[in-house]
């Protein structure tokens, strides 16, 4: 298998949605130990840890604390529970949110999420799905916290509940963002007219995807933020490779090129919206 290539320049990033604790890791001797060192030599300065089920909620949350600052990397965790995962969300999962929640400042978890729907692989009924996701939605409100969207071949079910949630006046006016977004060009707008981040990763730097390079080129700055989704979605040159958030700067490499920017702009402009989004310094 080739080596992959690492980014060499001197701007800093902030990877928003890296699954760090994956198995897929650890079945190919990649440590976190391994996994920091190479953030810290490709300018990766940040990263937050997504979770998706009350497991990886603790998990993430034991990472962005027990590894914060080494290799002098900065880490954050969300608490959630994803779609594929809603059947497992009991009232004992939501007194866990409830309490994770509570501690949120002094534990380093900035954000709800994963949370949302997902009709690809329907791996929970759709209509507990939906049922989770207001759940979830409403804990956001009630903490005054952002959440993290999935979203996959749902856009009609999600915005609806979204539309609902934002016309009662239960979204936060910085609702979260839509992670890893493959919508539409006109739905992506309407989450950004709500308030939401867009969450851009390797898929735009694919040669045969047409659709997200546009979403990105018509959204605002100021609403970007870029993601890996590791140990997934790979971006090119290293696609194929197993994924790691030192790759995220070719994700900025690429939302510079459709700018129309260098990538030091790019980096700094979603460095900073990460930081704004999560409400960190």
């Amino acid at each position: 298998m080739r080596d992959p290539v690492y980014y060499s320049g001197s701007a800093k990033f902030f990877d928003t949605h890296a699954h760090i604790y994956d198995r897929k890791f650890d079945a190919n001797n990649v440590t976190t130990e391994d996994i920091l060192q190479r953030c810290r030599a490709s300018g990766v300065t940040s990263v937050l840890i997504p979770a998706d089920s009350e497991e990886t909620s603790r998990i993430a949350v034991d990472m962005a604390n027990k590894y914060d600052g080494f290799s002098e990397v900065t880490l954050y965790a969300s608490v959630g529970v994803h779609p594929h995962e809603a059947k497992t969300y009991t009232k004992d999962t939501e007194e866990y949110l409830r309490s994770a929640l509570e501690t949120r400042r002094t534990q380093k978890i900035m954000a709800l999420g994963e949370i949302g729907l997902d009709y690809y692989y329907d791996l929970s009924e759709r209509s507990v799905q939906r049922d989770v996701f207001e759940k979830q939605l409403a804990l956001a409100y009630e903490y005054d916290i952002p959440i993290i969207l999935h979203e996959r071949e749902a856009t009609g079910d999600c915005l609806d509940i979204l539309r609902r949630f934002y016309k009662e006046g239960r979204l936060r006016s910085l609702p979260g963002v839509c992670h890893c977004c493959s919508c539409s060009l006109e739905a992506s707008q309407e989450l950004v007219k709500m308030g939401f981040y867009i969450g851009f990763d390797g898929p735009v730097t694919f040669k045969n995807n047409k659709k997200t390079p546009e979403v990105a080129l018509n959204t605002p700055w100021d609403r970007i933020v870029i993601e890996t989704d590791s140990p997934y979605l790979t971006p090119e040159p290293n696609r194929g490779l197993i994924n790691e958030p030192c790759h995220v700067a070719f994700v900025c490499a690429r939302i510079a090129e459709i700018k129309g920017v260098t990538i030091d702009e790019a980096a700094q402009i979603t460095y900073d919206n990460g930081k704004k989004l999560y409400g960190v310094e």
